[in-house]
C-alpha cells in the first residue's frame, strides 16, 4: 500500500466509448502479436481485499486481492502486487544491490509502511526486478485474474531524489508489457502527476487511494475517464468523492488496515 500521505496525486474519444461500452481494449502486446485485455465494468460496486480475501459483500463485482489469494468466483479480479517496494521485512528476498541506497550505504524505506523501496534507478536493475514481478503477474492469470495492480508507482518521491518520475515509467513499461502479454489489464496505482502520460506507459485503468480527500479525483478522469476505481479511508474523503463522482466512478471507503470482514477494525462503507 501507498503512503496514504502522498496518496497521489487515455482513453480517449472514440476509443473511450468502445471500451465503456465492451469493457475490453486492444493493446499491443511485446511481440508482433496483439492481446485483448478486458478492463473492469465502470460505475461497479467494488471491494478492496488486499488485507485478506472474504466472501464479498452482496453486489460487488469488482475485487482486489494479494496475488498469493485466489480470485473471487464470477467477478472482475484485479491482482495485487507490491511492485516498487519490499514487503515489510522481506529485503532478504531481494538481492542487496537492487535496494535502494542512500549515500551512507543505508537501505531507504517507505518510514509509513517499513518497507525497502527497489532501485529501478537504471535499465539493468529494472530489468532484474521485473523479472521478479513478472513472474508474479505471470501468477495472477495462472490463478485466473483479469487484472493487474502494481502498488507504490509513487515510490519515487519518498525516495529523497535518488530515483525519478522517469525511472518509475521506464519500469511500469516493463510491468505494462508483461501484463499485456498475459492478457491482463493493468491500473495506474495512484500518482496523478503521471496520469497523462498513461497511454504512453501502457496503463489501462486508475486505481486511486484518497483521490476524494486531496482533490484529484478530476485528475484521473481526465487521463483514463470513467475507468477508475477509488479507495477512501475516512468519512470525509468518501463524502467528497461520493458527492463529485459517486455517479460515474466505483467507490469505496475501507480502513487503513483492509482488515477481513469480521475483524476488529473492519470498515466496508459505500455511497
Amino acid at each position: 500500500m501507498s503512503n496514504l500521505n502522498t496518496a497521489s496525486r487515455k482513453l480517449t474519444g472514440a476509443a473511450l466509448g468502445a471500451a465503456a461500452l465492451t469493457g475490453s481494449l486492444l493493446v499491443q502486446a511485446p511481440s508482433t502479436q496483439a492481446a485483448t485485455v478486458t478492463l473492469p465494468p465502470t460505475h461497479a460496486a467494488f471491494d478492496y481485499q488486499i488485507g485478506g480475501a472474504y466472501t464479498p459483500p452482496q453486489g460487488v463485482k469488482v475485487v482486489t486481492r494479494d496475488h498469493t489469494a485466489s480470485p473471487a468466483a464470477g467477478l472482475y479480479n484485479i491482482c495485487y502486487v507490491n511492485a516498487f517496494q519490499a514487503q515489510p521485512g522481506a529485503e532478504k528476498d531481494w538481492a542487496p544491490d537492487l535496494l535502494l541506497r542512500d549515500s551512507a550505504g543505508k537501505v531507504v524505506y517507505d518510514e509509513d509502511w517499513g518497507e525497502a523501496l527497489l532501485d529501478v534507478s537504471t535499465d539493468a536493475k529494472r530489468q532484474r526486478i521485473a523479472g521478479t514481478i513478472g513472474t508474479q503477474i505471470d501468477g495472477c492469470r495462472n490463478k485466473g485474474f483479469q487484472g493487474v495492480e502494481p502498488d507504490n508507482y509513487d515510490s519515487y518521491t519518498r525516495s529523497g531524489n535518488r530515483l525519478t518520475a522517469n525511472d518509475a515509467q521506464a519500469f511500469i513499461k516493463l510491468l505494462s508489457a508483461r501484463a499485456h502479454a498475459d492478457g491482463l489489464a493493468i491500473a495506474q496505482k495512484n500518482t496523478s502527476e503521471l496520469a497523462g502520460n498513461r497511454k504512453a506507459n501502457g496503463l489501462d485503468f486508475a486505481v486511486a487511494e484518497e483521490c476524494g480527500q486531496y482533490n484529484e479525483c478530476g485528475d484521473y478522469t481526465s487521463a483514463f475517464g470513467n475507468n477508475v476505481i477509488v479507495i477512501e479511508y475516512t468519512d470525509s474523503g468518501r463524502s467528497k468523492a461520493c458527492k463529485g463522482w459517486g455517479s460515474t466512478l466505483s467507490i469505496v471507503q475501507r480502513d487503513v488496515d483492509v482488515s477481513p470482514v469480521g475483524t476488529s477494525g473492519y470498515v466496508r462503507k459505500t455511497c
